[in-house]
Order: structure tokens, then sequence, then C-alpha cells
């Protein structure tokens, strides 16, 4: 297993508090019998750019302080470890899908294809799982929002990282030289 670097880690920091205010503050939640049932935000991509940029570890490192922490910021609820797995899970999944990609920068469809496995496995299928299981919510309430939330957030996910991979990249070699 390789070291963190110094710059690794103050950019794996930034993006957890990118995630935590992304998810907490930035987005619409709505409860559900008295838990977060649904929730309409950007929270997840933070964490899928660090698993790309990073690597899987760096991306579930990302995913689960960013949902510790988040929670002891702002809960909803009790604080369920099932939820932690699967943010850090949203940050493993792409990464390990991408990993035999040989670019530096992956193709917009490599990524979607990437974060769309990543997105359904978590947020379409863990995270209703959990709420019917822990709280009694049934997944067709929860499972609708859902699906049309990950229309929209996985194409522009895949978007934004192919754009800020680019642009981080030109800057990254503007420095060595």
């Amino acid at each position: 297993m390789r070291r963190i670097t110094t710059r690794e880690l103050v950019f794996m920091a930034l993006l957890i508090s990118l995630n935590i205010v992304l998810t907490r503050v930035a987005s619409i939640r709505l409860s559900i019998g008295g838990v977060e049932g649904i929730r309409i935000g950007f929270g997840g991509f933070p964490v899928i750019l660090a698993g790309i940029m990073l690597g899987p570890a760096a991306g579930g490192i990302v995913g689960a302080v960013g949902d510790i922490v988040g929670y002891y910021i702002n809960p909803m609820g009790p604080y369920m470890p099932h939820f932690t797995l699967t943010a850090a899970l949203t940050g493993i999944i792409p990464a390990m899908i991408l990993a035999p990609v040989k670019k530096s920068i992956p193709s917009f469809w490599q990524l979607l294809l990437a974060i769309s496995i990543g997105q359904i496995i978590t947020s379409i299928i863990l995270v209703p799982y959990f709420l019917q299981t822990l709280f009694k919510i049934p997944m067709s309430v929860t499972l609708p929002g859902r699906i049309i939330g990950q229309a929209i957030h996985v194409p522009v996910y895949a978007l934004f990282t192919e754009v800020l991979l680019k642009r981080i990249n030109m800057v990254l070699h503007y420095n060595t030289r």
C-alpha cells in the first residue's frame, strides 16, 4: 500500500469539507417518518472525485469521514454505520471500475459507466434497502425519487469529473515545468 502525500491529504480534507457542505447544508432533505428519506443535492460528487483522482482508498476515506463528521455537525435521525459504509462505497466503486483504464483522464463514457454502476449500487439499491430494513420505510416510497435523482446526478458527475480532471492535470503539469 502506498503512502498518502501531504498534498493528497490536504486535497482529501478539502473534498471532505466540500462533501459535508454539499450534503448537509446545500441540499434539500425530505423527512419520511422522522428519518431522512430523500436527499437532493450534489454531496456525492466530492467522494466520487476523490476515488477517481486519488484511488479507491482515498474515495472510501473521504466518503466515510465526510459521513461521520457531517452526522455530528448536522444529524437527522440516529447514526447508522450502514450509511457510512454506503458513503465509503460511493468513492470506492467508481475508482475500482476505472482502475484498469490506463489513461490519466478517462473518457466521458468511461466515467459515466463507472459512476453509474457505483450510484446504482449505493444510492438506488443500498440506501433504500437500509431505509426499509432499519426504519421500515418501503422501498417503493424512496426508489422512484432516487432513480430520477441519479438520472440527473450521474451525467452531471461524469461531466464535472472530466472537466476537473483536465483542469487539474493542466495545473499539475504546468507547475512541474
